[in-house]
């Protein structure tokens, strides 16, 4: 995970323990999980729709969105990008 995933997750995680109250982060946390994973679906739509025709720069911001939005369920649920890691390396361990 790069310094900047692992930072962008340091402060979910700090949101999740010290809530704010202008924060877009404990707004979704508060709202719970179903409306995560309906945000997610949007921008699952919008990664997809960017790759049809809007660009390269749209793309990785759209990208950037659905990734931000994938970190927030994993705090919620409690699960980290480590989690995610470690699934990926032992589905490409040699067997």
């Amino acid at each position: 995970m790069t310094d900047t995933l692992a930072r962008l997750f340091a402060v979910i995680e700090d949101r999740k323990a010290h809530p704010q109250p202008e924060s877009y982060t404990n707004r979704l946390l508060d709202l719970g999980e179903d409306e995560i994973i309906k945000k997610i679906g949007e921008e699952a739509v919008e990664v997809i729709l960017a790759v049809k025709g809007q660009g390269d720069e749209r793309v990785i911001s759209e990208l950037a969105d659905l990734t931000y939005h994938c970190l927030v369920l994993l705090a919620q649920r409690g699960l980290s990008p480590q989690d995610v890691a470690a699934e990926l390396e032992r589905r490409h361990r040699p067997s």
